[in-house]
């Protein structure tokens, strides 16, 4: 494989529709504020705080909102940048509207919780962070990870700090966040030195970095060494300290984690055997303690479970199945600490990287890497229910949606 493919690039380009060929990724952008090239005017911005719709009820005739696309921009048929576009929040239909370029390899998108800024991984060899402002669309500046492959990204909530994770070189880096949304100099770098990798691998793989819901612990997914690291956040100077180390299986691959809204259960998607486990979690502490594995509704099929959400209510669990080409549905029973597989949804589209939810909740946002398209669906959060909102919207090696 060529330089800067890793398993992430592999595992999503064979047997895609189109061969897909690594080519150099093109230089950053300057770390100076400087206007990101773009074809088309900016979608809207999003309504200030106050003009929120609340979750189930969205206002009739409510207006478009932005949604920004992630991509490959150093494949064959990838996409130039980070491509904008608006979405009806009655209707699910996208809209495009152009393209923000001068971001390499944009894979994975995050926003600032007030809303200013948008920030891109640059999963090139050389590992990088970018900011955006939104308002117009301006290029804040571009930091490296120290690290290779960075393939994820997180804010912390209280906006203070940015959290990535190097998946080629198995690190977590931590960049403070100024008052305009820019990003200092690194703060912290961890690599995960142990314990060895799994079975199959080479090294450590970081694939995911988020804050817990005590707000104090940041917790790590690793792929490689079948690990999950957590580490306590120093809020003043942005280090990390690891407290904790939770092990799946060997061989499970844990991809994403994502908690129960009541904070005392989360759930691991392991992409490499294909199950997705219900974890335990202690505030206090930050540990995680792992159980025992499930069946994500593949039938069998070689396939990479990729992400998984709750909804706000914590009743229900989408899963997004690579390879099996579906989302899983589950019901949430006993507080969070159940798991139980109510069936699948076709997600109308050729492997699914990437699910997101609307703000309210209401629809739920598909990139299907090997389709370059982005599905849409509507969500019944009382049911569990999963209904298609239309024709797929193209977008070039979609792999990550952020609708705002």
């Amino acid at each position: 494989m060529g330089r800067g493919w890793s398993r992430r690039r592999f595992v999503g380009a064979v047997a895609g529709a189109a061969a897909v060929v690594a080519v150099p990724s093109p230089a950053a952008p300057p770390a100076g504020g400087a206007p990101a090239p773009e074809s088309a005017p900016a979608p809207a911005p999003a309504p200030a705080p106050d003009e929120k719709t609340s979750a189930g009820s969205p206002r009739e005739g409510s207006a478009p909102r932005p949604l920004y696309l992630g991509t490959y921009t150093s494949v064959d048929g990838g996409g130039t940048g980070i491509a904008t576009a608006s979405y009806d929040p009655a209707t699910g239909r996208i809209t495009g509207s152009g393209t923000l370029t001068g971001v390499p390899d944009p894979s994975y998108l995050a926003r600032h919780p007030d809303g200013r800024t948008l920030y891109a991984v640059n999963e090139c060899e050389d590992g990088a962070v970018t900011a955006i402002r939104l308002a117009d669309r301006r290029i804040l500046g571009t930091r490296s990870t120290g690290g290779a492959g960075t393939c994820h990204l997180s804010v912390h909530p209280s906006g203070r700090w940015l959290l990535s994770a190097d998946y080629r070189s198995g690190s977590v880096a931590v960049h403070p966040i100024d008052a305009s949304g820019a990003l200092g100099e690194r703060s912290d770098r961890v690599t995960h030195t142990a314990p060895p990798p799994g079975p199959g691998r080479q090294g450590p793989h970081a694939h995911q970095v988020v804050t817990g819901p005590d707000g104090r612990h940041v917790l790590a997914v690793d792929l490689g060494t079948d690990t999950v690291h957590t580490y306590r956040l120093d809020h003043t100077k942005g280090t990390l300290t690891p407290v904790a180390q939770a092990h799946t299986r060997p061989g499970a691959g844990p991809r994403h984690l994502t908690f129960h809204p009541g904070g005392r259960y989360a759930y691991l998607a392991d992409e490499v055997d294909d199950t997705v486990t219900v974890c335990g979690y202690d505030p206090d502490t930050g540990r995680l303690t792992v159980g025992e594995p499930q069946p994500t509704g593949s039938g069998g099929v070689t396939n990479y479970p990729a992400q998984l959400l709750v909804t706000a209510n914590g009743r229900y669990a989408f899963l997004a199945n690579r390879g099996a080409d579906c989302l899983a549905r589950y019901a949430v029973e006993a507080d969070g600490a159940r798991l139980r597989l109510l069936g699948t949804v076709p997600v109308a589209g050729d492997f699914p990287r990437q699910i997101a939810f609307s703000p309210d909740g209401r629809l739920l946002f598909a990139a299907n890497q090997r389709s370059s398209t982005v599905s849409v669906f509507h969500v019944d959060a009382d049911q569990g229910g999963l209904r298609l909102a239309g024709e797929p919207f193209a977008s070039p090696v979609a792999v990550c949606a952020l609708p705002l």
